[in-house]
This record gives C-alpha cells, sequence and structure tokens, in this order.
C-alpha cells in the first residue's frame, strides 16, 4: 500500500506555486519531476478519493503492468490508437527504457514477460506506488486525499481551486491529472477556458457473447487469433481467452481499442469474426482437411483437432458445421469441408454488449490534442494550465502502454512547471 502523508489543514496558507489535481500516475510524476526540479516551487496534489494511485494498485491483476518493452519510439507510437502523432516527440524525450531506469535507480527492478509487458520483480503493484509516494514525500510534495475539486477558475496570472473540503488555493500553475474526463466542475471550467472535450466512450473492454459454440468453455484460451468487426475494417489478433460472458484477452482488447468510438456508435451490438487459426486463411484450412481425408481416413474427425487448437473449441468447430461425433475424415464431403473450413477461419459471433477488462477501466476521449502543446503538456489556450495521463484524448492498446503515456507527459508537464 502507499506509504501515508499527513494532511495540510485549512489553517495553513493557500497560496501555493503548483496544484495538481489527480492522484494517478500522471499527476505523481508530475509532482515528483516538477519539486525535483525546483526544491523552492511548493507542489501540492489534491485527489478526491481516500487514496492515491488506485490504478497502479489495481493494474495487471495487482501486478502494475508499469510499461512495455518497445524501445523505439516509431514503435511505440504505434500502439496508440488516439495519440499517435503527438506522442512521437515526447517519447524521444521520455520512453520506457527511461522509465525501467527511473524505478531502477530507485530500487525497483523490473522483469520484461515473453508479450513485451514490463512488471516489477515483485509481482505487486504496491511496489509501484510505495515508490511514487516515496519519491513525492522525500520531494516535499503535499498529497491531500478527499479533496474534490468543486471549482475552478483564472484570474490574472492566478488560478483559483476550490474543494469540497472548504479549502482553496490560489497556483500560479496548476495541472489536470483527473484520468477520464466525465462531466462536472472540471469539465465545465475547461468549457469555460475555450478547451474541447472529445466525448469519453469506454476502451479496452471485451466482449458479450452467448453461442453455442463457446458455452461452457470459459477459461479455455487460444494462443493466436484473428478478429475482426464485419462491415468494418476493425482486424486485430493475438491470444483469445473465453470467459462465462464471452470474449476476452489480448486480441479483444486491442479490437476494442481501436474500434472504440465506433463500437460504441453500434451500441456494442455487432458480429465478430473469429479465425481460431490465425493468420491462416480458409482455403488453407480446406486443404488441410482434404490432406487429412486422404491420408487419416479412418480417423474420427471429432478426435483429431488440427492446427494445434484446443480439443473442446475443435469439436464446437466440428459440431457447428454440422459434422457428427461419430464421421471419419474419409466420409467428409466437400461441402462439409467448405463449412469447416468456415468455422475454423471465418466464423461468426453475435456480441450483445461490453463488459470492463477486469477492474480496470481506460477511455477514449478527452481534452482535444490539438489544443495542447507536446513538449510542455501545456494549454494552447490558457497559460498555466498543463495537462498529462488520461484527461486528455490519449489511449492505448493493453500492455503498460498507457501507463508509460502517463509517465512522459506528467514528466513533461512536471518539469515545464518547475521551470516557469
Amino acid at each position: 500500500m502507499p506509504a501515508a502523508f499527513s494532511l495540510v489543514t485549512a489553517t495553513q496558507p493557500n497560496r501555493i506555486d503548483v496544484v495538481i489535481i489527480g492522484g494517478g500516475a500522471a499527476g505523481f510524476f508530475a509532482a515528483i519531476h516538477c519539486a525535483e526540479s525546483a526544491p523552492t516551487r511548493r507542489v501540492v496534489i489534491l485527489e478526491k478519493g481516500a487514496r492515491v494511485l488506485t490504478k497502479v494498485l489495481v493494474s495487471g491483476g495487482g501486478r502494475c503492468n508499469v510499461t512495455h518493452a518497445c524501445f523505439d519510439p516509431s514503435e511505440l507510437i504505434k500502439r496508440y490508437p488516439r495519440g499517435m502523432r503527438e506522442l512521437r516527440g515526447p517519447f524521444h524525450s521520455w520512453q520506457p527504457r527511461d522509465t525501467v531506469a527511473w524505478f531502477g535507480v530507485r530500487g525497483v527492478a523490473v522483469k520484461t514477460e515473453p508479450d513485451g509487458r514490463m512488471f516489477p520483480t515483485t509481482d505487486r503493484s504496491d511496489t509501484i506506488a510505495d515508490c511514487l509516494t516515496r519519491a513525492a514525500r522525500e520531494a516535499g510534495v503535499q498529497v491531500m486525499t478527499r479533496r474534490g475539486v468543486i471549482e475552478l477558475t483564472k484570474t490574472g496570472d492566478e488560478f483559483l481551486i476550490r474543494c469540497d473540503s472548504g479549502e482553496s488555493w490560489i497556483a500560479g500553475r496548476v495541472m489536470l491529472a483527473t484520468g477520464g474526463m466525465r462531466p462536472g466542475p472540471i469539465s465545465d471550467a475547461l468549457a469555460e477556458f475555450g478547451h474541447r472535450i472529445e466525448s469519453p466512450v469506454p476502451s479496452l473492454f471485451t466482449f458479450h457473447v452467448e453461442d453455442e459454440r463457446i458455452k461452457g468453455l470459459q477459461g479455455l484460451s487460444v494462443a493466436n487469433v484473428g478478429v475482426g468487426v464485419e462491415g468494418s475494417k476493425l482486424k486485430e489478433s493475438g491470444p483469445l481467452l473465453v470467459t462465462h460472458w464471452g470474449f476476452s484477452g489480448p486480441a479483444i482488447l486491442k479490437l476494442s481499442a481501436w474500434g472504440a468510438r465506433e463500437l460504441a456508435a453500434a451500441d456494442y451490438r455487432f458480429s465478430c469474426r473469429v479465425n481460431w487459426i490465425h493468420p491462416r486463411a480458409a482455403k488453407d484450412a480446406e486443404d488441410s482437411l482434404r490432406k487429412m481425408k486422404e491420408t487419416d481416413g479412418r480417423k474420427r474427425i471429432a478426435g483429431t483437432p488440427l492446427f494445434d487448437l484446443p480439443k473442446r473449441i475443435w469439436e464446437r468447430l466440428v459440431a457447428a458445421a454440422e459434422i457428427s461425433d461419430a464421421q471419419n475424415w474419409s466420409q467428409l464431403s466437400a461441402q462439409k469441408i467448405t463449412a469447416l473450413g468456415a468455422q475454423l477461419a471465418d466464423g461468426k459471433f453475435p456480441v450483445t454488449g461490453k463488459s470492463m477488462n477486469k477492474e480496470e477501466f481506460v477511455t477514449c476521449g478527452g481534452v482535444s490534442l490539438k489544443e495542447v502543446d507536446f513538449k510542455t503538456m501545456e494549454s494552447r489556450n490558457v497559460k498555466g494550465l498543463h495537462f498529462g495521463g488520461e484527461v486528455l484524448d490519449i489511449d492505448a492498446i493493453t500492455g503498460g502502454f498507457n501507463f508509460q503515456a502517463a509517465w512522459t507527459t506528467g514528466r513533461l508537464a512536471g518539469l515545464a512547471m518547475a521551470g516557469s
């Protein structure tokens, strides 16, 4: 768990140099870099909840997927459906290698898993949270919880921030790191400042699918599946996991990220095309089926899975092609070869809704990127107002990329606020 902080009381002076609204990854990283770079600046984080770094603590199943082993900025930006172009420069300034080094210097070793995801070697998210809170404390950052901002205005060169605790602050620099943008005082203030907010919709979600082909197969996974949305250009590939409510796994989560707005517009009702034997096409499948008919005709079709498919899903697809459980390969007709090839390489599954990915929640949407200077993360509309993390219209596929955007944008904002 993050180390506790003593709370600033209302009796202390309410003038401060830098106020950061939001106690998440981007907010903490900004506060630490600002305070370390300008030790005389007074920096405070205001968090509306009772705890800070809550998303860090639940991410990666409680292990915290801190970043991804992708060290080429030109490749890294390809993992961001929104923010790809804008993040190119920032990632040349601070990328996953820098993140790993930063935590390493502070005693947190990071390991790389086969799929490129990077976790603390402890496999505990509180390792990351404790490191951040310790660094903030040592830099002199004040962290205040249960401080929901109810008003944000600017007069001259100063911002006024009022909280639901009854306290208020005057600051020369303000950073918004509140996570996904929702209706409320912050979005109202941004509208008053002339900022355009791209409507938030969910990203990184799983699909609700009710279909006899996967009924009762929860927990089954296939290592490399091609998925797409019928009637669109959306396509992805990777591991797929069958759950008690439908489809999950990296392939589905990536598809949901790239299709966040399109799938929201469809009210999460569409046909998901599944190629269980990706990258093979239906024709390749049919060729293999014909070969089995010639060479292993006496074997039972349902009992001899091909393409390294799990036996249970193979049996379901054979049944869906209307091939009986007792039928042998020698009895397989040309019509059934075509039918089974289609089930294997181009199955269509009706999607009727979505669910969050575990306890994580990522949104597409937020402050329009055209209105932000990505060298300093400062508003182009309001001098002294900075942004970082998911409050921006930036989001990524699963794998640690959203945290990397938070570290990078938070650092840039922090350094800019330190240098003002």
